[in-house]
């Protein structure tokens, strides 16, 4: 997947015409909460059952493909974040290519929910270059349910992402993708074998330690989880120190949810060694964003991290520390 171009006269005149005939943003989502519970399903193009593998690959007109994977939790509140990121779609498009802050970026869009409870919790998008990811990403089901106790199934995506993906970024450039995962809990401890067969359609029959999976996919994939301040889980220290037990660093603590985009955007910017940070700040002013303050917050946190031009460890580049000030008190 990932060919064509992306357009944004298309992309607005989409979206003037939902407003014209009535139609929602997020049409199919509406449509099948207004279904029995027994109904419910993901959408037929991000239905993870036997989708075999999600490709980002290069192309005449994409020789350089950047994979880069944004996975939504979709319970609870969190299911807002999807509906801010669409409205913004096309800065962030802009701002990774036109900007140049990362060669023929391909966007891939999934949502996860929790496996022990709700009806989909795992949906997962193509790699797309053009106004397709805008489909992608709208035809995203917000179950907005989730299961009470702090938990979500962010492993059920490790896996998918771990096993079901290959890219040429990789495979012929030895670089890695991006992945993001926007959330506010906790892992479950280990993935259940009977959630990848039934969810996935896997021959699986062990069930897998969540620790180890997230290993996995670091191996191919630059990956960050998004902790955006919008539910009592911000402060949460049982959810802080979960994951900067499992990414480090690669915890990115937003003090302002609508900054989402923002954030993706500079973060790949920043480890393509396309920007340094003021001028990835100064590119979000031009833009009309506000968001720039909550996006140097969350990266002041970051000390090192691996390059996506390398397999292996190494110092943070430089583009990423230029412009940097101290840590806020709170996240020091």
């Amino acid at each position: 997947m990932g060919n064509g171009a992306w357009s944004d006269q298309d992309y607005r005149a989409a979206a003037t015409f939902r407003r014209r005939s009535g139609a929602t943003d997020f049409g199919y989502s509406d449509d099948v909460r207004r279904r029995p519970t027994s109904e419910w399903r993901a959408h037929p193009t991000l239905d993870p059952k036997d989708a075999g593998v999600r490709e980002s690959r290069d192309s005449v007109e994409h020789p350089n493909s950047t994979p880069i994977a944004v996975f939504f939790d979709v319970t609870g509140s969190m299911g807002t974040v999807p509906r801010r990121m669409q409205a913004e779609l096309a800065k962030l498009h802009g701002l990774l290519q036109r900007k140049g802050y990362a060669e023929d970026p391909q966007i891939m869009f999934g949502a996860i929910g929790d496996a022990d409870t709700d009806y989909v919790p795992l949906q997962v998008g193509q790699f797309e270059s053009d106004n397709r990811m805008d489909e992608q990403l709208r035809s995203i089901f917000l179950e907005g349910n989730g299961g009470g106790q702090m938990s979500e199934s962010y492993e059920l995506a490790a896996y998918f992402m771990a096993r079901h993906t290959a890219t040429d970024a990789w495979e012929k450039r030895g670089r890695k993708g991006y992945l993001f995962v926007i959330g506010d809990e906790t892992c479950k401890p280990r993935l259940r074998a009977k959630y990848v067969r039934e969810l996935i359609g896997d021959d699986v029959h062990r069930d897998l330690d969540t620790a180890a999976l997230w290993r996995e996919v670091q191996e191919r994939w630059e990956v960050f989880f998004v902790l955006p301040k919008q539910t009592a889980h911000y402060d949460n220290p049982t959810v802080n120190d979960h994951w900067q037990q499992l990414l480090g660093e690669r915890l990115l603590r937003l003090d302002d949810p609508t900054a989402v985009c923002d954030l993706i955007a500079l973060t790949v910017g920043l480890l393509e060694e396309s920007i340094d940070l003021d001028e990835g700040l100064d590119d979000l002013r031009e833009v009309g964003s506000s968001g720039g303050a909550a996006v140097g917050r969350a990266l002041a946190t970051i000390g090192s991290a691996s390059p996506a031009r390398s397999g292996t460890a190494s110092s943070l580049p430089a583009a990423f520390t230029r412009g940097l000030g101290d840590a806020p008190d709170d996240l020091a």
